[in-house]
């Protein structure tokens, strides 16, 4: 059941880069060009802010799994000068966890807002800051931090 959450959380990340990117340029392309706030605008922030919640839902479940975090709360005080323990025992987690919050937040807010432009910006705002948390707290493979695939097999 790990090895196929895992796999099915690293593939998720895909599907909420994609989509935040494409509600991103949505969102910059509307309040630039002055737009109005389109279905196709709004269906970006709901696909976007859906995603990410099946990835947190994903993410929180594997955290009370994983053999990496039940070594971290279990040997703390070791575990937390360890980097690529701490950072899926805490780090990853707080961040994602953050994110998905700012993402929330900016579904939310942009949703109520009266007028288009007010939306797009609202929504540019909040998902920016969004994006770029969870962008930098992914384990890519090229990171010098912690390094995990791109890609896991199912």
């Amino acid at each position: 059941m790990y090895n196929t959450l895992l796999a099915l959380h690293s593939l998720t990340r895909w599907l909420v880069l994609g989509s935040m990117a494409f509600a991103l340029f949505r969102a910059y392309r509307g309040r630039l060009l002055k737009k109005s706030f389109s279905k196709t605008d709004n269906i970006a922030r709901i696909v976007s802010a859906t995603a990410a919640h099946v990835q947190l839902v994903l993410g929180v479940t594997l955290y009370f799994i994983s053999p990496i975090v039940d070594y971290f709360l279990h040997n703390f005080s070791t575990a937390v000068h360890e980097r690529s323990i701490r950072f899926f025992g805490m780090e990853h987690i707080t961040m994602m966890l953050i994110a998905i919050t700012l993402v929330t937040i900016g579904s939310a807010k942009a949703k109520r807002k009266p007028a288009d432009q007010q939306k797009f910006k609202t929504m540019a705002i909040w998902y920016t800051i969004a994006f770029v948390i969870i962008f930098l707290s992914i384990p890519w493979s090229f990171s010098p931090f912690t390094s995990r695939p791109n890609f896991r097999p199912l």
